[in-house]
């Protein structure tokens, strides 16, 4: 499933998709992961909803979550806020997640806000794909 939303030439979306390793689900993120890129269109809730582990309610949830950010070149404190949501709910279902491929200047932000030392961090998508469930 994907959403997407263009503001000023710029893209927010998210892509869905089953990672190599079984019971691996990834979210690639692609652009710019603000409030007005997220919610100009897309509602908090409709967001979370894509964000959700299962597409039927019968679905198994996965045991590892990635979050590829290698596309996403900055992100604001509601990007931040959001990513830091998505890791708390994954924990409290029981299910690893990784932020992997955060730019640079993404990364300065997780260090600023000290989540570097809270969430895992992998340098790519399939560093975290290979760790497996």
């Amino acid at each position: 499933m994907t959403q997407a939303q263009t503001w000023k030439g710029t893209s927010f979306t998210v892509e869905r998709e089953e990672g190599k390793a079984p019971g691996t689900l990834i979210f690639r993120l692609r652009g710019p992961f603000t409030a007005r890129d997220m919610f100009g269109i897309l509602a908090p809730i409709a967001l979370d909803n894509i964000l959700s582990f299962q597409s039927a309610p019968s679905d198994k949830p996965p045991a590892l979550n990635i979050l590829d950010l290698t596309d996403v070149p900055y992100m604001d404190s509601a990007g931040l806020g959001r990513i830091v949501r998505h890791y708390v709910h994954c924990r409290g279902q029981g299910i690893r997640m990784i932020a992997a491929g955060a730019s640079p200047r993404v990364l300065e932000l997780f260090k600023m806000t000290q989540v570097d030392f809270v969430m895992p961090l992998a340098a790519t998508v399939e560093e975290s794909d290979v760790l497996g469930p």
